[in-house]
């Protein structure tokens, strides 16, 4: 049976801007969770083609689409001081509505830090400023001294819940290799200090999706598990990794930003163009691509230790995604084409899918028993017995956003947040009923396994954890 606990009981409205498969994924966790009833939600999206969702919870939608010359009018028109603005939209600037929700006394919470549309694609703009770590400058440079309503950043699953299976990860080393002296941290400067104590060089967000659809891709077609265009478009984004203290090659195609918290580099290629080496237990060894996340920068951030004003400690932090197998070959045939987008987009529903699974975690490397695995396993079947209208990765990240909004509700004047400064447990425990099985692995594996049998390798044999041997030339 699907959990039914009411979490929390906002007292406001609620308005989700946006209704794809993320914002279909989360509406009945909402109604069971929040207190919520379907009076006090509200939709605004661009499509009515899933109208038959909202009237099935009976919820209102409205149909319009967000521009630069209209938000504040649409805003203004749903929502009120103390209501909750729920951004899942794409291609409809963050930034923006953050600022007006500030102005409002509306809450906040987005799964990813949004341009206006196009602005991934922008070639005016540098690629510095189409990166994550642009975006994130941005939306960062909002906070003001002192109580203001709640923003929550990108908080899904990923970026979003792998913060918090960091923060679990890093405590299972710890007990692992008797490494928590001083007790359970308390403050950044507590986590940082962990991971460095730890040894950790690389945080991987690895994840393998195996879930398949008794329909082949066709030519032509892009078939993903979740949004086509929000994973085309952050694909087509600069592959981005948060860059590690101990990391002694320069990718030659690499630049830093030149502004902001420096805790990320970017490289000179799409991220879907990119490919970096990590491990899962399921899957074991695999080749995945170095989508550009939000996560990759936060945590690197957050983890930052400085002595004198100079950075001491920093570990490399990025994402190795491998998505379900049509996906793959939807990207092989997006970079042949160009980047330009196929014409035909297939999202494959829970009713799509026969079989598979979404095993989703971080792999954190380096340490004194080398590198552990920690986080989800969800499975098709699962997902379907515990939400309708989900598969196993839009689960994943609607109960990232679930925890994320209960949290926000609870504590609703703590300013622009990333997820890494909110209490990790507090969101996990209502997140974990949708996550399938958690599991923590170690492992003995390293990027060097197998390295230079056939060919020779240009490869550093004396730490396994630089980038240079992490990436696939």
């Amino acid at each position: 049976m699907p959990p039914s606990e009411v979490l929390t009981r906002f007292p406001g409205r609620l308005l989700m801007v946006g209704f794809g498969c993320i914002g279909r994924a989360v509406l009945p966790l909402l109604l069971r969770h929040t207190g919520l009833g379907p009076d006090r939600i509200r939709i605004l999206t661009d499509k009515g083609s899933h109208r038959d969702v909202a009237e099935e919870y009976r919820v209102g939608l409205r149909v319009e689409k967000v521009t630069p010359e209209n938000y504040r009018r649409l805003l203004g028109e749903e929502l009120r001081a103390g209501d909750f603005l729920l951004n899942l939209s794409i291609g409809v600037s963050s930034v923006e509505l953050i600022a007006w929700c500030r102005e409002a006394g509306v809450l906040y919470l987005d799964a990813c830090i949004e341009p206006w549309e196009g602005g991934y694609y922008d070639t005016t703009k540098t690629a510095s400023q189409r990166s994550n770590y642009g975006l994130r400058e941005e939306a960062l440079a909002l906070r003001r001294p002192g109580p203001s309503p709640t923003a929550v950043l990108t908080h899904g699953v990923n970026p979003g819940l792998v913060s918090h299976f960091v923060k679990q990860a890093l405590l299972d080393i710890a007990q692992a290799t008797g490494g928590l002296a001083g007790g359970e941290p308390k403050d950044r400067a507590g986590w940082a200090g962990l991971a460095h104590r730890l040894g950790i060089k690389v945080i991987h967000v690895a994840e393998r999706d195996t879930q398949v659809s008794a329909t082949a891709k066709r030519p032509g077609e892009f078939v993903n598990t979740w949004s086509v265009e929000g994973f085309a478009g952050e694909g087509c984004q600069p592959a981005e990794l948060g860059w590690g203290t101990h990391e002694r090659h320069f990718p030659a195609d690499g630049h830093r930003h030149g502004y902001g918290c420096d805790s990320a580099i970017y490289l000179d290629r799409p991220g879907a163009g990119t490919r970096v080496r990590s491990w899962t237990p399921l899957e074991g060894p695999y080749h995945g691509f170095l989508i550009t996340h939000g996560e990759s920068v936060s945590i690197a951030d957050y983890l930052t230790v400085r002595e004198g004003g100079e950075v001491a400690y920093r570990p490399t932090v990025h994402y190795t995604y491998h998505p379900c197998d049509d996906a793959v070959l939807s990207i092989h045939e997006l970079a042949g084409k160009g980047w330009r987008l196929q014409q035909w987009r297939r999202e494959l529903g829970a009713e799509d899918i026969e079989m598979g699974m979404d095993e989703l975690g971080v792999l954190l490397a380096g340490h004194a028993k080398n590198a552990y695995w920690y986080g989800s396993r969800l499975s098709i079947v699962q997902a379907r017995a515990l939400a309708p209208l989900n598969n196993a990765t839009s689960l994943q990240t609607a109960a990232g956003v679930l925890g994320g909004v209960v949290w926000a509700m609870r504590h609703p004047d703590r300013g622009i947040v990333d997820p890494e400064e909110m209490d990790f447990r507090e969101v996990l425990d209502a997140a974990l009923p949708y996550l399938g099985e958690m599991v923590g692995k170690f492992t003995n594996w390293t990027p060097l396994e197998y390295r230079g049998v056939l060919f020779p390798e240009d490869v550093d044999r004396d730490d396994p954890w630089q980038f240079k041997n992490v990436r696939v030339t």
